[in-house]
């Protein structure tokens, strides 16, 4: 299986990060792929134009990180990372929702900060700035139910927080957030978040 991947892309984190808990990283080929790039071939694996995406042996490409995550837990006969039908898979698939979510709204912001500045939207930018701040004010209060068997919602959580010590590391959103923060430093030790740590921005 070939993985299409941006080293700094969130959610090709998660699905790194979920390999390495399910024992199958080595089964993944990794290819480098800027998405920016004007001549990248990447549409011609993944119309949208997104990483990851992930070539099967078969030819068929799966996009985009939730559902790659989940092909790669059907793969592996361990504790799955996508729990069962009924309330643990739908707490799971919720945090990962809110993890994702994060990442979303911070990539929307960094993007429309990266634009020429007559065209940056200060408006948009701080729209997406309350989002991640609500959702880490929602992670917060619910810190204490975070803990137990890792399964996709945590990972999902724990890079998107990374990815705002990556690139928002100045909005400082551990400050007030004590449950939240000491909850990533201790989830952040597993290899799986370890070892894929996003490199120096």
């Amino acid at each position: 299986m070939k993985l299409r991947f941006s080293p700094t892309s969130p959610y090709v984190r998660k699905v790194r990060a979920l390999a390495i808990e399910t024992g199958l990283a080595d089964r993944l080929e990794l290819a480098a792929t800027d998405p920016w790039q004007a001549d990248t071939d990447l549409p011609a694996s993944n119309p949208l134009g997104k990483v990851p995406a992930l070539e099967l042996d078969d030819g068929t490409v799966l996009f985009d990180s939730p559902v790659i995550c989940e092909y790669l837990d059907s793969l592996h006969g361990g504790t799955k990372l996508f729990p069962a039908a009924g309330p643990a898979r739908w707490k799971a698939l919720r945090l990962q929702a809110i993890g994702d979510g994060i990442c979303d709204a911070a990539i929307l912001r960094r993007l429309d900060g990266m634009r020429p500045a007559g065209l940056q939207s200060a408006d948009w930018q701080q729209r997406q700035r309350q989002a991640v701040a609500r959702a880490c004010d929602l992670l917060e209060a619910e810190a204490g139910t975070l803990g137990g068997p890792a399964t996709i919602g945590q990972l999902a959580i724990a890079c998107a927080l990374g990815y705002l010590d990556f690139r928002f590391d100045a909005d400082k959103w551990r400050e007030g957030r004590p449950k939240l923060a000491a909850w990533f430093a201790d989830f952040a030790k597993r290899p799986s978040i370890a070892e894929t740590a996003l490199p120096p921005a």
